[in-house]
């Protein structure tokens, strides 16, 4: 008996839509070329000279997802600005070793593939790059069926970018006396999700009601991550910078003892900048303590600054100028053996 033939759309995978999806990128990703694009979206490899002008360029690369923020964007079918999470996670990454980021490469992987939700993503992800200044040159759509539920999809995303080995800021030079400056984030970033997810399904809250201004509570949840490229690097070329951290996932304070010399240590002001409204709502709907709060969530700061004291002035002036509201949290003391590297009073 001869069996019926099967094609790969019998078992799942839709070639067709695939490049369907392939087509639907391309003019996003040429609204984000830069100068050293080579070749880009449809080869086998996507080809980046680096800039002219570097005496001896070192490549920095960061990789990292969305974590757990998918979850709301498929309840919410928010799919818009996730992808400006994605690159705003790997970019700011490498923007404080002093990079300036080059290149951006996605993964999109599902179990069926929608092309206008995968599209929408991807029409995010070209936003984060034209924000960062960084070319969308390559990537990859996986439609792997079974490994994924419907309607659910999984992000990872790849910056390179490039610094002067002389110029690499790696908190080395941070010494008592200098001067901590933060930068506001624009709500939870990509961090600290599960939590997130975990308060929301205890309160159950009214996502579409307003929460805070114009927005929705919802929207508030989902505000896509900040990307600092602009600010940061006006502000690598108006001074020394000392270190920067970029505060992810371990919260404030897991994410700056990362750049500081084991002999001092960061004593952060609580009450230097506002907390915003999300936050209070998340510790008191989730009874969250003070210490896990610093732990798990940025609680509004999502960058912040190293830099000698008597640069502090022209720091926050250059970066109230490239658009962020700076302001001065804390300072850098000595430490002691038994003492934690940063401090929050």
């Amino acid at each position: 008996m001869t069996q019926e033939s099967l094609s790969y759309r019998d078992a799942g995978v839709d070639i067709d839509a695939g490049d369907q999806l392939v087509e639907r990128i391309k003019p996003l990703a040429r609204k984000t070329l830069r100068a050293g694009v080579l070749a880009g979206i449809g080869g086998f490899g996507a080809l980046f000279e680096v800039p002219a002008g570097y005496r001896q360029p070192v490549l920095v690369t960061g990789t990292d997802g969305v974590g757990t923020k998918l979850k709301l964007a498929f309840q919410l079918q928010q799919h818009d600005t996730i992808g400006i999470d994605l690159v705003a996670m790997s970019v700011n990454d490498i923007l404080v070793q002093g990079a300036e980021p080059l290149f951006f490469l996605d993964y999109f992987a599902c179990g069926k593939l929608d092309v206008d939700i995968a599209a929408e993503v991807v029409k995010g992800i070209a936003r984060g790059c034209e924000i960062a200044g960084c070319s969308l040159i390559g990537g990859e759509t996986a439609e792997m069926p079974g490994m994924y539920a419907d309607g659910e999809y999984d992000l990872a995303g790849f910056a390179v970018g490039v610094v002067e080995k002389a110029a690499i800021i790696d908190g080395s030079t941070i010494v008592p006396g200098d001067v901590l400056i933060g930068l506001p984030s624009s709500g939870a970033h990509s961090n600290g999700y599960s939590l997130v997810r975990k308060i929301v399904a205890r309160a159950q809250p009214d996502l579409g009601s307003r929460f805070d201004g114009e927005r929705t509570l919802g929207e508030a949840i989902m505000a896509p991550t900040r990307i600092y490229t602009s600010a940061l690097l006006a502000l690598k070329q108006a001074l020394p910078v000392k270190g920067m951290a970029h505060i992810t996932g371990g919260g404030l304070t897991g994410n700056v003892p990362r750049i500081l010399p084991a002999e001092v240590k960061a004593e952060i002001v609580q009450a230097a900048w506002p907390r915003p409204k999300l936050f209070e709502w998340l510790q008191a709907e989730g009874g969250v303590a003070e210490s896990e709060m610093h732990r798990v969530f940025n609680c509004g700061v999502g960058m912040v600054v190293v830099v000698a004291r008597e640069n502090v002035q022209r720091a926050v002036q250059v970066l109230r100028e490239a658009g962020e509201a700076a302001a001065v949290i804390g300072s850098i003391k000595p430490r002691h053996p038994d003492e934690a590297p940063v401090v929050v009073v």
